[in-house]
């Protein structure tokens, strides 16, 4: 059986949500999010929805790297 992340359960405080915008902004993976605040991936993603936050990376091409040059 998994074992539950420490804030299962708990409310979000104002703070954990300023740090979630802050942490969504710098493109932090969600894992890595999740395991800050001792909540699960899931939690995570249901709050930044419940808020507004968009957890997609922003400065990922949609055409790959740029080093896979042909020649």
């Amino acid at each position: 059986m998994a074992r539950k992340p420490p804030n299962s359960g708990k409310t979000w405080s104002p703070q954990e949500e300023t740090r979630l915008r802050q942490e969504a902004r710098g493109n932090t993976p969600t894992r890595v999010i999740a395991l800050k605040h001792g909540r699960s991936e899931t939690a995570v993603r249901s709050k930044a929805q419940e808020v507004g936050i968009s957890l997609k990376p922003t400065n990922q091409s949609p055409y790959g790297s740029g080093n896979n040059k042909r020649r």
